[in-house]
């Protein structure tokens, strides 16, 4: 974990596989299994060593490989595409691809695309230009720059026909739940409906979507997609091929705020590091990527190739993790306060409450929450208090669950004799907790009315010395 409020997911790749062990002592929150690569058996193993290292507190993302575009296998590891040549993208057809042309994973292309789209290709490195369409695409490249076997093959996403929820995502549910994953990260959502889609193979008692915002379609209905998803994922990467590269840190803020002011948890996601692929220590300007996404409010910073393939796995989620813990404690000037208060709610008043009490009295060191299903907690998270929430819960599906929300420190517990028993519980756990000091206070928010109704008790205790 990262021992900050901000939460780290790492991806789990060949580099890491086998350690995850080393990966929770970095920081790691979130073990992300990306099911666009990989085996069924790569990625039970990878799952099983995370549950081993992560001690109940660390959770699984299953990232759904989505209506992803890819080249087929080239010839040589690397080709390089010259400016003005023609290159065709052709139906899966076995051929290995060269500098002329490749195969490409969506036999519809030529059916969705026109003459005069763009195409893109490995996150933009190479820009293509659609000349004709017959059963192939015959495109002429505009930029030119190196590919590489599987690279991502970009296309407006209202040219493509494909439904959001492909065949390989409906295949690949299963095996997410049958690996205990703690949440289900969608690929491409176009609109909430997408979401919903996913959420009614689930099954309404399945694992919390993470809806990711990579189309302009998403950016357009992000409202409406919140309101149906536990959590959004601002995945740059593709976000940044499909619009402007300019516009993408302002939408950044705007999503992150958005989300926050409803409070729904938000991951920014890719090439957060990615100079640590290669490199032992990341640039100044990934330095202060990272730190943007702290100040701009966001839940969880992602690592996607710099855990998954990289050189320094371990070096990467540390640097990330030091960026994380320093920006908390010495930037709290830049940090959002959270959304304004709420009282649609007894739970959000209450809530309300606690973190004004935390804020008005010095001595609070912390609030501490009983909660079977994470949801208090969750709301004290998005009014970003100044100390840090402990839940307690005696489901371990809760306490993984909320790894991924800001603040949050989440331990599990004995069910208390009854709801009147759960103050007392409550203090008595953080007096067995080492990281809050004897004699601080700490405001207690717990319930006496029956399971499900939320919050309806605060109060203020001294952690015995």
């Amino acid at each position: 974990m990262t021992g900050g409020r901000t939460k780290l997911v790492c991806t789990i790749g060949p580099a890491t596989e086998d350690r995850a062990e080393e990966l929770v002592a970095a920081g790691m929150d979130i073990a992300r299994l990306n099911f666009s690569h990989g085996t069924t058996a790569s990625r039970v193993d990878a799952a099983r060593r995370v549950r081993a290292a992560g001690n109940g507190r660390v959770a699984l993302l299953a990232d759904l490989p989505g209506p992803k575009i890819r080249l087929g296998t080239l010839a040589d590891e690397t080709v390089t595409l010259e400016t003005g040549a023609a290159f065709t993208l052709r139906p899966t057809d076995g051929a290995s691809g060269n500098a002329d042309g490749a195969h490409v994973s969506y036999p519809r292309l030529a059916a969705d695309v026109r003459a005069g789209d763009r195409i893109l290709l490995a996150d933009g490195a190479v820009e293509l230009r659609v000349m004709a369409t017959t059963d192939a695409v015959r495109t002429q490249v505009v930029r030119g720059g190196v590919i590489r076997s599987h690279a991502g093959v970009s296309v407006p996403s209202d040219r493509v026909s494909e439904p959001a929820l492909t065949q390989a995502d409906r295949a690949a549910v299963p095996e997410a739940v049958a690996l205990g994953a703690d949440y289900v990260a969608q690929s491409f959502v176009r609109r909430a409906a997408d979401v919903m889609q996913l959420r009614e193979l689930l099954g309404p008692d399945g694992p919390p979507i993470v809806a990711k915002i990579e189309t302009r379609a998403a950016v357009d209905d992000f409202d409406a997609i919140c309101e149906v998803a536990a959590a959004v994922m601002i995945a740059r990467g593709d976000l940044g091929v499909e619009l402007p590269f300019e516009e993408v840190p302002i939408l950044q803020k705007q999503l992150v705020r958005r989300a926050l002011d409803i409070g729904v948890p938000t991951i920014v996601a890719t090439q957060m590091l990615e100079s640590m692929i290669v490199s032992p220590r990341p640039t100044r300007a990934e330095a202060s990527d990272v730190a943007n996404a702290i100040f701009d409010g966001a839940d969880a910073i992602m690592l996607s190739g710099e855990t998954a393939i990289g050189a320094f796995p371990i070096l990467a989620a540390q640097a990330a993790a030091r960026i994380a813990r320093l920006c908390e404690r010495t930037g709290a000037e830049y940090l959002p306060s959270g959304r304004p208060p709420s009282a649609d709610t007894d739970a959000d008043a209450l809530a309300y409450a606690a973190v004004a009490l935390a804020r008005a009295d010095r001595d609070v060191a912390a609030i501490a929450c009983y909660t079977r299903s994470g949801r208090t907690a969750r709301i004290l998270s998005s009014l970003r208090p100044r100390v840090p929430i402990h839940a307690f819960s005696p489901h371990e599906s809760v306490v993984r669950r909320l790894a991924l929300v800001h603040g949050v420190q989440a331990s599990t517990c004995m069910a208390p004799s009854g709801p009147e028993g759960r103050l007392d519980l409550l203090a008595w756990l953080l007096g067995e907790d080492p990281s809050i000091p004897a004699g601080s206070a700490v405001v207690l928010v717990a319930s006496t009315a029956t399971p499900g109704t939320g919050p309806n008790l605060l109060e203020v205790a001294r952690v015995a010395g």
